[in-house]
């Protein structure tokens, strides 16, 4: 199944709908429609109005959203300038619509992004354990770099965890040979 939509930078005004769908996606029942639910790791929710409205003013920070044929945003992806390199954070896809191409295409738009503004890699963290997620990243271009991260506990605006959760580091160079 594939979905017809465009992917555009999202604005102040998309906040509210991008918070409903991005909690629908990695928390609570619904996200346990699609296979990136984080539900049975995580209580709470995964973001807020004030956490999306720090991304979206944040310099170097963008979010772009995918838009279906209803007008309705499907998907969306945080990008975030480290220096040289790009953070990719928050893929989102509905569950419904998860596995009809909508987050190969949110990618692809992310590397487009990173190569028309010169960064040479992409930087993302995955939860450890998340095996079929790292798996998905891994069949397009990212590789493990070796490093972990701590999850943060300490703060229930990323959520409960229910066990113990640490993030592996996964890029991709985006830099082709003789750039």
């Amino acid at each position: 199944m594939t979905t017809t939509g465009s992917v555009s930078t999202a604005t102040g005004a998309d906040i509210p709908e991008l918070v409903i769908l991005i909690n629908s996606a990695y928390r609570g029942e619904s996200s346990k429609k699609g296979w990136t639910t984080e539900a049975d790791l995580l209580d709470g929710q995964r973001t807020d109005v004030d956490s999306l409205e720090m991304l979206l003013t944040k310099s170097g920070s963008v979010i772009f959203k995918y838009v279906n044929a209803e007008n309705k945003i499907a998907a969306c992806v945080n990008l975030q300038q480290q220096g040289k390199k790009l953070y990719l954070g928050m893929l989102t896809v509905s569950p419904t619509l998860q596995g009809s191409g909508i987050g190969k295409k949110l990618l692809a738009a992310s590397e487009q992004y990173a190569r028309e503004n010169m960064f040479e890699a992409i930087r993302m963290t995955v939860i450890s354990i998340r095996t079929e997620l790292i798996a998905w990243y891994e069949r397009h271009g990212y590789n493990r770099t070796g490093e972990t991260q701590p999850f943060p506990t300490g703060d229930p605006k990323f959520g409960i965890p229910k066990q113990f959760l640490e993030f592996v580091v996964l890029e991709k160079n985006i830099k082709g040979k003789g750039e």
